[in-house]
Parts: structure tokens; sequence; C-alpha cells
């Protein structure tokens, strides 16, 4: 989602059709967590490659060592 996309669902919510400005909040909250989703998953991966430990990650995450474990561990 880009800066515009984002302008615009916001602007939605001050706009006169409550109904519109939900759906387009919702689907940018959608979109910008899939796009999240996808970045934090590429970090994890190259932290790991880089020799990071799960614990050093959580910290960062601000989660415990077990959920990033489970969230992103091959096992």
């Amino acid at each position: 989602m880009d800066v515009t996309g984002l302008s615009t669902a916001i602007a939605a919510a001050d706009g006169d059709d409550p109904y519109r400005a939900l759906r387009e909040l919702h689907r940018a909250r959608v979109e910008l967590t899939r796009e999240l989703d996808r970045a934090e998953a590429l970090a994890v991966r190259r932290a790991r490659a880089q020799g990071a430990s799960w614990q050093l990650i959580a910290l960062a995450l601000e989660v415990s060592k077990q959920a990033v474990h489970k969230k992103y561990g091959r096992g």
C-alpha cells in the first residue's frame, strides 16, 4: 500500500459515507498487515542467516522467544 492509498482510506473516515469509510479502512488494514508480515518474515530470515539467536529476534519484536520460534522456526 502506498501513501496515497493510506491517505484515501484515512480521508474516507471523515467523509459522509461511514460504510465506505469502514470498507476503505478495513482494506487498508488488511493490505498493510500483509505487507508488514512479509517484511517481518524477511527480516527474521536475514537475522537468522547472520547468526542472530531466537532470543535476540524476540527482544527486537517484543515477544517471547517461544512465540517467535513458533511463528518463524523450521522445526
